[in-house]
């Protein structure tokens, strides 16, 4: 299949460069359509990836389901990123050995662009009709389904839909039914070079955002609330025609206060906390676009009257999480090297610092919390996750670096300060490399 190159790859037609305090100028977005056009550009290379993998997890034949109102969180990233209305539609990749794979859309309602991907007539037959053909043409030993499996993405076909597959295909055909879990996670976890600019114009544009949300822009001592950032960024995606995956979150830290904690961590402020001279203000936030995700955690300080800096004590503290972010990027991690290995390395440097660490980092892409191998404290802790420890980094992959170290700060009678951070980065032989610099210096509102 042929496609036309005439469009750059990438969602944005130009990206300023943003210092802390230079004013932020939009970047001028592609049109939908020219958003459709360059994701379908990326699909035909995605497809090219979907033989090698099949083979590679012994699956001769991969079905996905799009139902009406209840879109699989797959078809955008097998298909034309389009809408779809039939009431089930669906999407077989099969491997018929020398000729190569094998792609049929079963669908309501024809659609013209689907032809540039999948076999798809003018005049749709039904499923029911197909699917059993299908089976009998080809006799796959494993037919691939998206069922019993431990995140959403792949265990996303509804109970109705596979007792329909079940029926129609017949009971000798569901003794061959294997969960695809494995063939999702390496497809969604692998990234095509074509997708890279835009992902880092993507994380510049999430900076921006952030940076101007803990800025004298945004926060004026006193008067503005968490909610009141909460809610200007909520704007900003609606200005910047993106939008997100998790609402942004705020936590607050302020002298002389005890830190409330979630689930082992820093809790969120709730919405009517005033920001105060003195606070230290944490954000958590990411843009979705193009079917890609970011994730960003940076840190400000709000100024004292007088001030100019942030206190020594906090400074240090920030170069804590400097020093975590380099043991895990730097040394660390490696492609091929078990995730749990890159975590205990990591910790045990951290250990003979005698810093304070936490490490929760996760896969990032087509989905904020990625599929993939995660860095993580909690997965030697839960044997839901445990798994993952065993699983070698992927070159290429893309990382949401994301971690913490709490450190007694002088200036604060040695009250301990979470530095958290989160940064987007994509590995390399070398280690993770960060998309736009890391955060080194506390963002400061006067």
């Amino acid at each position: 299949m042929q496609t036309r190159s005439i469009l750059p790859l990438c969602c944005f037609l130009m990206i300023a460069t943003v210092a802390q305090n230079a004013p932020f100028q939009s970047p001028k977005r592609l049109s939908w359509s020219q958003q459709i056009a360059v994701r379908e550009q990326w699909l035909a290379k995605r497809h090219d990836m979907i033989l090698p993998m099949m083979r590679e997890h012994g699956i001769d034949m991969w079905i996905v389901v799009n139902e009406e109102f209840h879109d699989d969180p797959l078809t955008q990233y097998i298909a034309p990123p389009r809408p779809y209305a039939g009431g089930r539609d669906f999407f077989v990749f099969i491997d018929s050995g020398e000729k190569g794979l094998r792609k049929i859309a079963i669908t309501g309602f024809a659609e013209e662009n689907l032809k540039q991907f999948y076999e798809s007539p003018d005049e749709p037959r039904p499923a029911d009709k197909v699917l059993p053909e299908l089976y009998e043409q080809y006799k796959p030993k494993k037919i691939a389904l998206s069922y019993n499996a431990r995140r959403g993405v792949q265990r996303s076909l509804t109970y109705d839909t596979y007792n329909f597959i079940a029926e129609k295909m017949g009971p000798d055909a569901v003794q061959h039914f294997v969960p695809a879990a494995d063939l999702i996670e390496e497809y969604l976890d692998t990234r095509i070079p074509e997708e890279f600019a835009t992902y880092q114009q993507m994380v510049q544009l999430t900076d921006a955002l952030t940076r101007r949300s803990l800025s004298s822009e945004v926060i004026h001592p006193g008067k503005t609330t968490v909610g009141d950032v909460r809610r200007w960024l909520y704007d900003q995606l609606g200005d910047n025609r993106v939008s997100t995956w998790f609402q942004p979150d705020l936590r607050v830290q302020r002298k002389g206060n005890k830190n409330d904690t979630s689930r082992g961590f820093l809790a969120v402020a709730p919405e009517s906390t005033v920001i105060q001279r003195g606070d230290v203000v944490h954000l958590d936030f990411g843009i979705t676009c193009m079917g890609l995700n970011t994730d960003w955690q940076k840190m400000a300080y709000v100024l004292l009257p007088g001030e100019k800096d942030a206190p020594a004590g906090l400074k240090n503290a920030m170069k804590n999480t400097n020093a975590l972010q380099d043991a895990l990027t730097l040394r660390a991690a490696r492609p091929g090297r078990p995730a749990g290995d890159v975590y205990n390395q990591t910790m045990e440097e951290m250990k003979e610092k005698g810093i304070e660490a936490q490490i929760y980092s996760h896969p990032i892409g087509n989905q904020g919390h990625g599929l993939g191998p995660s860095i993580d404290f909690r997965a030697s802790k839960r044997a839901d996750i445990g798994a993952t420890q065993a699983k070698p980094l992927r070159k290429g992959s893309y990382l949401s670096v994301e971690l913490n170290t709490q450190t007694a700060v002088p200036e604060w009678d040695n009250q301990k300060v979470y530095i958290m951070m989160e940064d987007d980065a994509y590995l390399t032989d070398d280690g993770y490399k960060f998309f736009v610099p890391r955060q080194e210096a506390f963002y400061l509102v006067k």
